[in-house]
C-alpha cells in the first residue's frame, strides 16, 4: 500500500455553488449500493472481506455531517451522476474516506482514528462477504488488491461510474491524491474489464452469511449479560418518576415486544376455518372461508407475509383501494390461502375488515408486492371470489368454498353464452381481464358464478375484489342471470372503465324510461348505471342513452356523491342532444315513471308533460333540466 499517495484533508472547503444536505441524503439514498460498491473496490484488500464489506457500509452511512453544528448547506462538486450534485458530494466523502482507511494511525502529526471496526452498522454472530464470482471475477480481485488504494480508485471511477480521465484527475485530486498520474498509470496495469465491476464479487450489498467463532461468542455473551444487568440495575436509579421519560407516556417503545403485536405476526397464529364450516355458518362470508393452496404450511412464507404487512420496505410495491387502511393487522388475520400462482407465492389473508394478498416472485423476495381492499360487510356473492393473481391480460380467482361452477362470458355478446372456466382446489384458470385492456373497447369479460342460490356475475375492475352485476330498479336489484338482464348490460359494459380501481362493490344497470325518437327513428332506451363503493362515499353515477342498433350507450350525464339513481333517492333526470336520420337536432331528457313533467330553461326554452321530452334545438345548445314529481317536488337534471 503506497499511502504517501494521499494527502491529509484540507482544512476548509472551497467556495463556490452549495448543495442542500437533504438533496445529499437522497443521492446517498437513491444510489447506496453504488457508493457502497465503489468503497469496497477502493477499502484496502488486507481486512479480509467480512471486514471489508462492514466498514464499506459504515464510511458510506457516515458520508454526511454528522451533529447539531453542521451547516444547512455543504460545498458542492462539479455535477454527479445525471448531473446530481449531491451525488458529486457524497461520493467524494465516500472516496476519501476510503482511501484514507489505508493510512496508517499517524499522519504528519495527526493521530487518526482508526477505522476498524466500525462501529456502525455492526452485525453480531456472523460473518458476512460477496458472493463468490467466476474465475475472472477472482483473477480481476487479485489484480486489483495489487494495487495502491488511488489506483483502484481511479479504476473504479473508470469502470463503475464510466468517467473519463480528465474527470477522474479532477476527483482524486479533490479527494487528497498526491501523485494523480502515477495512479492512473498503474490502474492501466489492469485490463479494462469493467463489466467485471458489476458482478456479485464486488457487490456489498449481496452477501452471505456464516457464523463467527461459536464457542468464544459464548463466553463473551455472558460477559455482555453480565454487564446488561448492572447498566439496567443503575438506570432504574436514575428514572425519571410518574409520567415516564418523554411526550409518549406509557406507549411502548418502537419495536417494543408487545404481545397483540407479536400474536399478529405469528404464522402459528393465524385462524383457519375448519373446513366445512361454511355449510352450518349463519353468514357466508370470508369468516367461513379454508385455507386453501399448496404452500399453507411453508411457515418461511407466511411469516414474509406477515411481516411485510406489518413493516412494508420501501422495495415493496403497495397498493389499496380508496379508503382502505394499510396498516398492520390489530390481530391474528386468518389465512385464505397461500401457493404458487403462475410465477409467483401468493399469500391471501383476511382480518375482518380488508382483504391482503401478498405475493413474491418464486426466486426471491425482491419486487414483493402487498395490495389490500376493503371486504367490510362482505356476504353472499360479495364474498364469492377474490382476486388470485394477473399475468399477460389474464386475471386467476379464488372463489369461495360453495361455488360449485365457474365461466366466462363477454358481456357484449348475451347470446353467445359462457365458456366453462375449469376449477381446481378454488382457483380458477386464466381467463381474459377487461382491466387491464387498452384501446377500443370490443370486448368485456366477467366471471360468472353458479353456487346453491343461483347464478351471479362478477367483473374485474383493477383490484382485489371484483364488483356485483346487477340490474333492476334501485333497492329492488337483482342478479344478472339471464337473457333479459345480460341484454339489458351489453350496451353499457364498456362504461365500466369508468369505475376502475375505485374501490366499486356493487354497479347496477336501470332502465328507467324508454322514449320514441322523433321522426319515426324508433324507441332508445335512457339507463342508469350506480356503482357503489366499500367505503360507502364516493358512488359514481353514469345516465346512458341507447338508440335502436347501436353498440354502445352514449353517457348524458354523469355525477358522483349524489344519491340519485340509489335506494335512497332512485329519482334521476338526464337530457342529451340527438341528430335525427334527416339531419334535424333535438333535445331529448328523461326522468323515472314518477316524473310529471320536464322543462329546459337557458339555451333553449321548452317543457312537456310526462317523464319524457323532445324540443327541436341547435348543434352544441346547452340547457338546463327541471323535472316535477307526481308528489310535487322538484328534481335537476344530472350533469
Amino acid at each position: 500500500m503506497q499511502s504517501q499517495d494521499v494527502a491529509p484533508r484540507p482544512s476548509s472547503s472551497p467556495a463556490g455553488p452549495v448543495v442542500g444536505v437533504e438533496q445529499a441524503e437522497a443521492a446517498l439514498v437513491e444510489h447506496y449500493p453504488r457508493l457502497v460498491r465503489l468503497a469496497y473496490l477502493v477499502l484496502p484488500p488486507g481486512l479480509g472481506r467480512g471486514r471489508r464489506v462492514l466498514t464499506a457500509h459504515a464510511l458510506t452511512q457516515r458520508a454526511l455531517p454528522r451533529g447539531k453544528a453542521a451547516p444547512p448547506v455543504i460545498p458542492a462538486q462539479s455535477a454527479g451522476r445525471d448531473g446530481d450534485p449531491g451525488y458529486a458530494f457524497v461520493r467524494q466523502q465516500v472516496l476519501r474516506a476510503a482511501l484514507e482507511a489505508g493510512l496508517p494511525l499517524r499522519r504528519r502529526g495527526r493521530l487518526r482514528r482508526p477505522q476498524l471496526p466500525p462501529l456502525l452498522p455492526q452485525v453480531w454472530g456472523l460473518r458476512l462477504f460477496p458472493r463468490s464470482g467466476g474465475a475472472d471475477e477472482l483473477a480481476l480481485d487479485q489484480q486489483l488488491s495489487e494495487l495502491p488504494a488511488p489506483a483502484r480508485a481511479a479504476y473504479a471511477l473508470r469502470g463503475l461510474e464510466q468517467l473519463p480521465d480528465d474527470e477522474v484527475r479532477r476527483i482524486l485530486t479533490a479527494a487528497g491524491v498526491r501523485s494523480v498520474n502515477a495512479a492512473l498509470r498503474e490502474a492501466d496495469d489492469v485490463p479494462a474489464r469493467y463489466g467485471l465491476l458489476a458482478s456479485p464479487e464486488f457487490d456489498p450489498c449481496a452477501l452471505q452469511a456464516r457464523p463467527t467463532d461459536l464457542m468464544r461468542r459464548r463466553q463473551h455473551t455472558r460477559a455482555a449479560l453480565a454487564a446488561a444487568a448492572a447498566l439496567a440495575v443503575c438506570g432504574a436509579l436514575v428514572a425519571l418518576p410518574g409520567g415516564g421519560w418523554g411526550p409518549d407516556g406509557a406507549a411502548a417503545p418502537v419495536y417494543a415486544q408487545n404481545p397483540a403485536a407479536e400474536a399478529a405476526l405469528d404464522p402459528g397464529r393465524l385462524v383457519r376455518a375448519v373446513p366445512g364450516a361454511w355449510k352450518t355458518a349463519s353468514r357466508t362470508d370470508f369468516s367461513v372461508w379454508p385455507a386453501r393452496g399448496d404452500l399453507t404450511g411453508d411457515t418461511s412464507l407466511l411469516r414474509r407475509a406477515l411481516a411485510v404487512w406489518a413493516r412494508p420496505g420501501e422495495t415493496v410495491r403497495l397498493s389499496a383501494t380508496p379508503g382502505t387502511a394499510s396498516g398492520g393487522p390489530a390481530g391474528p388475520p386468518q389465512l385464505l390461502y397461500a401457493g404458487n400462482v403462475d410465477n409467483a407465492h401468493v399469500v391471501i389473508l383476511y382480518d375482518g375488515l380488508r382483504i391482503a394478498r401478498y405475493a413474491e416472485p418464486k426466486d426471491g423476495t425482491e419486487g414483493a408486492a402487498l395490495d389490500f381492499a376493503r371486504a367490510d360487510g362482505a356476504n353472499g356473492t360479495e364474498a364469492d371470489a377474490v382476486v388470485l393473481g394477473r399475468a399477460d391480460g389474464n386475471v386467476r380467482y379464488l372463489t369461495a368454498p360453495w361455488v360449485t361452477k365457474t365461466a366466462e362470458r363477454d358481456l357484449m355478446k348475451p347470446a353467445a353464452g359462457a365458456r366453462d372456466l375449469p376449477l381446481s382446489g378454488g382457483v380458477t384458470s386464466p381467463m381474459a381481464s377487461p382491466a387491464t385492456k387498452t384501446g377500443p373497447c370490443t370486448s368485456w369479460n366477467a366471471l360468472q358464478i353458479g353456487d346453491d342460490t343461483g347464478t351471479h356475475v362478477l367483473t374485474d375492475l383493477g383490484e382485489l375484489m371484483p364488483a356485483r352485476l346487477t340490474v333492476g330498479h334501485p333497492g329492488k336489484e337483482r342478479e344478472v342471470s339471464g337473457s333479459e338482464s345480460l341484454h339489458a348490460w351489453a350496451p353499457y359494459a364498456c362504461s365500466l372503465g369508468a369505475v376502475r380501481s375505485r374501490g366499486v362493490r356493487s354497479v347496477n344497470a336501470w332502465a328507467y324510461a324508454q322514449q320514441k325518437l322523433p321522426g319515426a327513428g324508433g324507441t332508445a332506451d335512457w339507463v342508469c348505471t350506480r356503482a357503489e363503493t366499500w367505503r360507502g362515499g364516493g358512488a359514481r353515477v353514469l345516465a346512458q342513452f341507447h338508440t335502436p342498433g347501436g353498440t354502445y350507450g352514449a353517457v348524458a350525464a354523469k355525477a358522483e356523491d349524489v344519491p340519485a339513481c340509489g335506494p335512497r333517492d332512485p329519482r334521476v333526470l338526464a337530457g342529451v342532444l340527438w341528430k335525427s336520420q334527416g339531419g334535424t337536432w333535438y333535445l331529448l331528457a328523461a326522468g323515472g315513471k314518477d316524473t310529471a313533467s320536464i322543462r329546459a330553461a337557458g339555451g333553449l326554452s321548452a317543457s312537456a308533460d310526462g317523464h319524457v321530452l323532445a324540443a327541436r334545438a341547435k348543434q352544441g345548445l346547452q340547457a338546463e333540466l327541471r323535472g316535477t314529481l307526481t308528489d310535487g317536488r322538484e328534481i335537476g337534471g344530472l350533469h
